[in-house]
């Protein structure tokens, strides 16, 4: 059984830096993908952040510059480095792995509870 648990969540002011982390277990993702994804109340959940299991990376536009996404399949962890954080940051973060066909088709899909992240002054 897949399971996602995600850690690092928490309140810091605006310009401030947060990690939050995801450990998976329940089977080996050295051949997933992991990333990151954020919804705030009312709104699309949206991508933030995903690494292939080839270490390749993909950011959303807005945090493109300020965000690092790393991952270490020894551990089977996924994490999100977030600096110059801004108030529209704020939303509940959610780790996600997934594997992908060779036509992009995404499989075995599975989420975290996600973590709340506030960014306020």
């Amino acid at each position: 059984q897949v399971q996602l648990v995600e850690s690092g969540g928490g309140l810091v002011q605006p310009g401030g830096s947060l990690r939050v982390s995801c450990a998976a277990s329940g089977s080996s993702f050295s051949q997933y993908r992991m990333g990151w994804y954020r919804q705030v109340p009312g709104k699309q959940r949206e991508l933030v952040a995903i690494i292939t299991s080839g270490g390749r990376t993909n950011y959303a536009d807005s945090v493109k510059g300020r965000f690092t996404i790393s991952r270490d399949n020894t551990k089977n962890t996924v994490d999100l480095q977030m600096n110059s954080l801004k108030p529209e940051d704020t939303a509940v973060y959610f780790c996600y792995v997934d594997r992908v066909t060779l036509i992009g088709t995404s499989y075995n899909e599975y989420w975290g509870q996600g973590t709340q992240v506030t960014v306020s002054s």
